[in-house]
């Protein structure tokens, strides 16, 4: 029988010290000397979803009620839900045991045409996003977290920011599968000075874990 085997697109040139097969995916759990942070981990193995419908009011995904107003998020069980637009949604499952897809037509996964990115550890993560982006994730308005979609190293992107607070700040985004390359490239460029490095999984499971509680 033959074994399926599903690959990111984001590939960090760094050793790996642990990683485990999940779902058909081989997760890097720990790279080799990780450092202090900040970190750029690969979360491309992680389910998302959009759900798109004209009364996006009659779902609840696992029980959870979608944002009313774009650009608000809800995050909770480990999901984390983001109201695009009137009509759209996303939705993101960052931490837990592997959820079946929903049965309902008004969902699509997206897991296969998109890269998925953590950048967290500090707030050198809003230094970094600045040299790359033109979006105000440090806003005074909007509680964390909430959701900007824009250009991200010129590439089209939804981003989230998780957390703005000094020790616990970080974002995650997702953009067309065939950008991640280009879009390592320029993150880990601009985040050498403040020592971003690739992370496993592991350590942004932890940061994800923090927020949680």
């Amino acid at each position: 029988m033959e074994t399926i085997a599903r690959r990111s697109p984001v590939v960090f040139d760094r050793p790996v010290k642990k990683s485990e097969m999940r779902g058909h995916w081989d997760v890097v759990l720990e790279y080799e000397d990780e450092g202090p942070g900040p970190y750029l981990t690969d979360l491309s193995h992680r389910a998302r979803w959009d759900i798109q419908d004209g009364n996006l009011d009659r779902y609840k995904p696992w029980e959870l009620n979608i944002p009313e107003t774009p650009g608000q998020c809800r995050f909770k069980n480990g999901l984390l839900i983001n109201r695009m637009n009137r009509t759209q949604a996303a939705i993101w499952h960052l931490a837990g045991v592997q959820l079946n897809a929903p049965a309902e037509p008004a969902y699509t996964e997206t897991i296969d045409n998109t890269a998925f990115l953590g950048l967290y550890g500090g707030k050198a993560v809003f230094s970094i996003a600045e040299k790359l982006t033109a979006l105000d994730f440090l806003d005074p308005g909007p509680a964390a977290p909430f959701l900007l979609q824009g250009p991200f190293a010129h590439v089209p992107c939804q981003i989230v920011a998780l957390a703005k607070t000094d020790a616990s700040a970080g974002i995650l985004l997702t953009c067309s599968r065939g950008y991640a390359g280009d879009m390592v490239h320029a993150i880990l460029a601009a985040g050498a000075e403040f020592g971003l490095r690739p992370a496993g999984e592991n350590a942004c499971q932890s940061w994800i874990g923090s927020l949680a509680r």
